[in-house]
C-alpha cells in the first residue's frame, strides 16, 4: 500500500470496543482486548481477514449516557477501556501489522460533566458560556424555537437550567449540550484535539455527526413538513458554514502525512451528501453513504443507489459503501427472508458481503459480519440505549459457550442466541463457513486491481439479478459480479450484454459454498438462488 491511498483501496472494519473483547472479565470489552485480537484482522497470511485498517468507536472518557458519544475529556480514555499506554500499544501493535487505526471524533456536543459544559453552568458570565448554545425562553417562557432531539423519545432539543433562567440546545440527550460552532474558541479547542490524536499516531478520523455542527445562527423555526420541496432544516447542514468548519479540519489533517477524515453525514439525499467531499475535494475524504445502506433487499433499488452515487459525485472523488454499523441493525437480520430456513439468511449475508466487496469504493465491515453475527434479543429489563439500538451492539461471537469467547464475566449486552452455531472459532477451519468466504473475498480484492481502483459499469441481467463490471485497463484486468436477489435458480446469457467475443470466463468466487473455481459458459452461466459470483472474463 502506497503513501495515500490506504483509504480508497483498503477495506475498513468498524470495533464496537464495549462490545468486541474484554481484557479482565467485568463484561465491557476493553483497548487490550482489540489488541489482543488484532491477529484475526489481519496477520498478514489468509488465515486473517487481511482488513487494511480499524475504526474504534469512542472510548474516551464518559458518564456512558450515550455510550461514549457524550465525552467526559476528548484527550484520556475512560477506564473500562483502559489507559493511554493501553491505546498506545493498540497504536503500535496495529501499525506493526499494517493495520491502520482510525477513531471516533465527536464535535457537536460534549457530555454535561465534560468541565467545558461545568464552566460553563456556572453563570451567564461564565468565560465558557459561549462555549454552548444559551438561549432565553421563548415567548410564553417555552423554549426558544421548535427543534426536536434527534432521539424521538427526548422530544425538544432545549433543557430549562433554572440557576440561569436559560435554555442550552442539545441535538441528542440532555447529558449532551450541543458547543457553539460559531465560537472561534470552540473551533480552536477541537482541531487541538485533532492534534491530540494525530501526535499519538491516528491514521484518521470518523467525524461524527458532520453536518450537525453548524445550525442557523438566528435559531429560526424548522419547517413544520420538511418533505415540501424547498423546505430547510435550520437546526444542522447550514451552509456555507458547516463546510467552512470541514474545510479547517481537513487543514488540519492535512499537517500530517498520509491521514484521512470519513464523515458521518446523515443526509439521505446523495445530492446534498457528496457537498461535503468539498468543490476543491478540499473537505472529507470520505462521506458514508446510508442511502445505500437503507435500500431493501431489492436487486434494482441497490443499482440505482449505487447509480445516483456515482453520478453525483465531485470529479475524482471516491465512493464509499457499508450496509452495517452500530447505530443499525446487522445486514444478517435485516435481510433475512424471514421464512423460517436460517440458510437463507445467511445466504443473503454471503451476497451481500461479496456486493459490498466488489463494488467501486471503499467497504467498511462491522465487526460480526465476517461470520453473519445476527442482532441480539435483549430483553425489556437488560434495554440500557434510549434509542433501540442494543441488539446491533450485542458482543462479539468469539467461541461457544458462556461469555462466547468476549468475557469471562457478566457481558454487558446479552450473548446473542446463535452464539454457540455462530462464532469465530467454529469457522476458522471450516472451508464453507462464512467467515472463510469472507477471507477469500477480501484477500481476492487485495490482489485484484479491478477491484480496487477499476471502473465500474452496470450490466443489464434481467430482474432480480445486480450486476456488474470491473475493469482495470492498463493492467488488462476485466471481471463481472453477478448477485442473485430473489432466491431461484438462473442460467443468463452475458455474452451478448457485456458486448464481448469471449465465450468463456474463470469463475473466481463464489458465495455457494463447495462451487469450485473453473470455467464458465458466458452464453449459459448458471446462478444458483441467493448466489453471488466473480468471474474474470479472458
Amino acid at each position: 500500500m502506497t503513501l495515500g491511498d490506504w483509504w480508497r483501496h483498503g477495506v475498513i472494519y468498524q470495533i464496537y470496543p464495549r462490545s468486541f473483547q474484554d481484557s479482565n472479565g467485568d463484561g465491557i470489552g476493553a483497548l487490550a482486548g482489540v489488541t489482543r485480537r488484532l491477529d484475526h484482522l489481519n496477520d498478514g497470511t489468509p488465515r486473517s481477514l487481511g482488513v487494511d485498517a480499524i475504526w474504534i468507536s469512542p472510548f474516551y472518557p464518559s458518564p456512558q449516557f450515550d455510550f461514549g458519544y457524550d465525552v467526559a475529556d476528548y484527550t484520556g480514555v475512560a477506564p473500562e477501556y483502559g489507559t493511554l499506554a493501553d491505546f498506545d500499544e493498540l497504536i503500535r501493535e496495529a501499525h506493526r501489522r499494517g493495520i491502520r487505526v482510525i477513531v471516533d471524533f465527536v464535535p457537536n456536543h460534549t457530555s454535561h460533566r465534560h468541565r467545558w459544559f461545568v464552566e460553563s453552568r456556572a453563570g451567564r458570565d461564565s468565560p465558557k458560556r459561549d462555549w454552548y448554545v444559551w438561549r432565553d425562553p421563548g415567548p410564553g417562557g417555552g423554549p426558544p424555537n421548535n427543534w426536536q432531539s434527534t432521539f424521538s423519545r427526548v422530544g425538544s432539543a432545549w433543557t430549562f437550567d433554572p440557576v440561569s433562567e436559560q435554555y442550552y440546545l442539545h441535538s441528542f440527550l440532555p447529558q449532551q449540550p450541543d458547543l457553539e460552532w460559531w465560537n472561534p474558541a470552540v473551533r480552536a479547542a477541537m482541531n487541538d484535539v485533532l492534534r491530540f490524536w494525530l501526535d499519538r499516531g491516528v491514521d484518521g478520523f470518523r467525524i461524527d455527526v458532520a453536518h450537525k455542527m453548524a445550525k442557523d445562527p438566528d435559531l429560526g423555526d424548522n419547517p413544520h413538513d420538511l418533505g415540501v420541496p424547498g423546505a430547510r432544516r435550520r437546526d444542522e447542514d447550514w451552509e456555507p458554514e458547516i463546510h467552512e468548519i470541514i474545510r479547517e479540519f481537513r487543514r488540519t489533517i492535512d499537517g500530517y502525512e498520509d491521514r484521512m477524515a470519513v464523515g458521518e453525514v446523515f443526509i439521505l439525499d446523495p445530492r446534498r451528501m457528496v457537498r461535503y467531499y468539498g468543490e476543491a475535494l478540499d473537505e472529507l475524504h470520505l462521506a458514508f453513504n446510508f442511502s445505500f445502506l437503507r435500500q431493501p433487499w431489492n436487486a434494482r433499488a441497490f443499482r440505482e443507489a449505487v447509480e445516483l452515487y456515482e453520478d453525483v459525485l465531485p470529479e475524482g472523488a471516491w465512493p464509499d459503501y457499508t450496509l452495517s454499523n452500530h447505530d443499525n441493525p446487522r445486514a444478517r437480520s435485516r435481510y433475512d427472508p424471514g421464512d423460517g430456513d436460517p440458510a437463507r439468511g445467511q445466504n443473503r449475508a454471503r451476497v451481500a458481503m461479496l456486493m459490498l466487496l466488489t463494488l467501486r469504493g471503499t467497504p467498511f465491515l462491522y465487526q460480526g459480519e465476517e461470520i453473519g453475527q445476527a442482532d441480539g434479543e435483549v430483553p425489556p429489563e437488560r434495554v440500557v440505549d434510549v434509542a433501540g439500538r442494543d441488539p446491533e451492539r450485542t458482543p462479539m461471537q468469539w467461541a461457544p459457550g458462556p461469555g462466547a469467547g468476549f468475557t469471562s464475566g457478566e457481558p454487558w449486552l446479552p450473548i446473542g442466541r446463535e452464539a454457540d452455531e455462530v462464532n469465530v472459532a467454529l469457522q476458522q477451519d471450516d472451508p464453507g463457513s462464512m467467515l472463510s468466504f469472507t477471507r477469500r473475498a477480501i484477500w481476492y480484492r487485495k490482489a485484484s486491481a479491478a477491484l480496487r481502483w477499476g471502473s465500474y459499469r452496470p450490466i443489464e441481467a434481467g430482474a432480480g439479478v445486480f450486476a456488474f463490471a470491473r475493469t482495470a485497463e492498463a493492467e488488462g484486468e476485466r471481471l463481472v459480479v453477478v448477485l442473485e436477489f430473489e432466491g431461484r435458480d438462473r442460467r443468463l446469457d452475458l455474452a451478448a450484454v457485456l458486448g464481448t467475443a469471449d465465450r468463456t470466463a474463470v469463475l473466481e468466487l463464489s458465495t455457494r459454498p463447495g462451487r469450485h473455481a473453473g470455467n464458465v459458459d458466458l452464453r449459459a452461466l448458471e446462478l444458483g438462488a441467493d448466489e453471488g459470483i466473480v468471474a474474470k472474463l479472458g
